[in-house]
């Protein structure tokens, strides 16, 4: 099970999970709004693309609440690959289990007890050794451990505080209902709040802003945007002076423009120069950092490709080539391209975007990871 970061990183740009105050670029007033959403009764939906950093953001929130409240309980899960109710309510289950058993003050053999009808198990993990949660939940039963997790949250005595990610998820569970079943329990228990993250902006709006969805008008909406390139370059800037070294402004600055100030692509690269250089004052170290990245994920985007028809491989290699396409069925972009017909791309895109390897925003439609926009162009362009 996940356990609170003890010591210090090597390097401090931090690309997956969260290391503390220190290692988080800015977003004070985006924390603080969030936080007093959830301290004053509001749960919130929070919503943008991937990469822009909603994940950091809701551990840098749930850190501070446990700042000011040692008693709280923050609770994180990423629905992103269940399929239905029984993936999900395992998945909330054994991050409450896991939570409970992060808390010394409570005995492990008390908090298997209390949850025995979930049967517990703990056992080391295969590759690090360290304790892992699994829960045993009947699949026939789902609905009503639904209700129990909320009924437990609900009297536990405490502010509980629960974030589930990519919660536009629940969308494609082949159960019917699961929006009405949540939004059923979560309405009348008030010492829970709830942040909603997405990345897929239509359905969570949807979701959120319809009044024919159950959750209609129910939260607080938050949108993250990229940070601020000059608070960016500030927090960057001095991790390479406390090591003696430099980066330049300029540089940082064309960094910043190639991934449009997208977080996660930004931290991967400052991490690779972060590791090799001193002094960053050319972009060509940047270009070699890149080149380092895209080395090393060279055959997961080859495997990516080999899943494609040619169809969807062709539109994907044609938006790579023009970065940003408005129309993607517009005659001059089909021509150019030389693809087939608007309904055979219409037909492709519905993959690409399901597979969230393209995305639209509202300038049009892009490569939806970077790394395998530059890949491609590299690759096929």
């Amino acid at each position: 099970m996940a356990k609170k970061s003890t010591f210090k990183p090597r390097n401090p740009f931090i690309y997956e999970g969260y290391e503390g105050p220190d290692y988080f670029c800015d977003r004070a007033e985006e924390t603080d709004e969030l936080i007093a959403n959830l301290q004053n009764g509001r749960n919130t939906t929070l919503v943008s693309p991937r990469k822009i950093g909603k994940t950091g953001l809701i551990h840098h929130a749930f850190n501070r609440i446990k700042q000011q409240d040692k008693d709280a309980v923050c609770i994180y899960i990423d629905i992103f690959h269940t399929q239905n109710q029984y993936d999900f309510v395992q998945t909330l289950g054994k991050a409450i289990v896991e939570e409970r058993l992060l808390d010394t003050r409570t005995p492990m053999a008390k908090v298997l007890s209390y949850f025995s009808h979930w049967r517990p198990t703990i056992s080391p993990d295969p590759v690090t050794g360290a304790p892992t949660v699994s829960v045993a939940i009947e699949r026939s039963n789902t609905e009503y451990t639904v209700k129990s997790i909320f009924e437990y949250l609900k009297q536990s005595g405490k502010e509980v505080y629960v974030a589930i990610d990519e919660f536009q998820t629940i969308t494609d569970y082949p159960e019917q209902g699961t929006e009405a079943l949540l939004r059923s329990y979560i309405q009348f228990i008030h010492n829970v709040h709830f942040i909603f993250s997405g990345s897929k902006q239509h359905l969570m709006y949807e979701m959120f802003g319809s009044p024919k969805r159950p959750f209609y008008q129910s939260t607080a909406m938050m949108t993250l945007l990229p940070l601020h390139e000059e608070v960016y370059y500030d927090f960057a800037s001095q991790w390479f002076e406390a090591k003696k070294g430099s980066l330049s402004r300029e540089v940082f600055q064309q960094l910043y423009s190639l991934f449009d100030g997208y977080t996660w692509y930004l931290q991967s690269v400052l991490n690779r120069l972060y590791e090799t250089e001193r002094h960053v004052a050319d972009y060509q170290q940047v270009r070699e950092a890149i080149l380092s990245i895209l080395n090393d994920k060279a055959s997961q985007y080859e495997m990516v490709m080999t899943f494609l028809t040619d169809n969807q491989r062709n539109l994907l290699k044609a938006i790579a080539k023009d970065s940003l396409v408005p129309q993607l069925q517009a005659n001059d972009f089909i021509r150019k391209h030389d693809l087939p017909s608007a309904s055979s791309i219409k037909k492709a895109l519905t993959v690409l975007q399901d597979k969230d390897l393209v995305y639209q925003t509202p300038k049009g439609y892009i490569v939806y990871d970077r790394f395998l926009d530059l890949w491609l162009k590299r690759t096929f362009i």
